[in-house]
């Protein structure tokens, strides 16, 4: 994870609005824990691109983390709702976006906990990084039958 946080860091030094690269290292510093560095480059990343859902909903969980829990709420529930109203079929340029349903399951899951509110603070938090799991999951797959198809594997 060190490795990548450096190639990142030269990324965005070097190119700032390069694709998702602002919202990739802001997810980087929160799965190492250094939330603090992980709100400030999630903000650049929304400033460039403000219907980012993944930005939004990772912001959300680091301001959790770092104790702003209404603001982190309220952005949390914002980047679920982002992510609802996106993620259909042609999400990211993928035809067959979630076929078998799992991304929509787990979406379920975390809007339904965000509902309950701050007393489900930790299970909040699981869930909306369960569903960037199913999303990365869903987005790697994608991405091998791409490979497959183009190069006839």
């Amino acid at each position: 994870m060190d490795k990548a946080i450096l190639n990142l860091e030269t990324v965005v030094r070097e190119d700032p609005t390069y694709k998702d690269s602002l919202t990739l290292l802001g997810r980087a510093y929160y799965i190492k824990g250094r939330y603090g560095d992980a709100r400030l480059i999630l903000q650049r990343a929304l400033a460039v691109n403000n219907e980012d859902e993944i930005a939004w909903m990772v912001l959300g969980i680091t301001q959790l983390r770092l104790g702003e829990n209404d603001k982190g709420l309220e952005t949390l529930r914002g980047g679920l709702t982002l992510f609802s109203k996106n993620s259909v079929e042609s999400y990211r340029g993928y035809t067959y976006w979630d076929r078998a349903g799992k991304v929509k399951i787990v979406l379920r899951r975390a809007i339904f906990t965000a509902q309950k509110g701050l007393d489900e603070k930790e299970n909040l938090m699981r869930s909306a990084e369960n569903l960037l799991a199913a999303i990365d999951e869903e987005e790697w797959n994608l991405g091998l039958e791409k490979q497959i198809d183009r190069y006839g594997l």
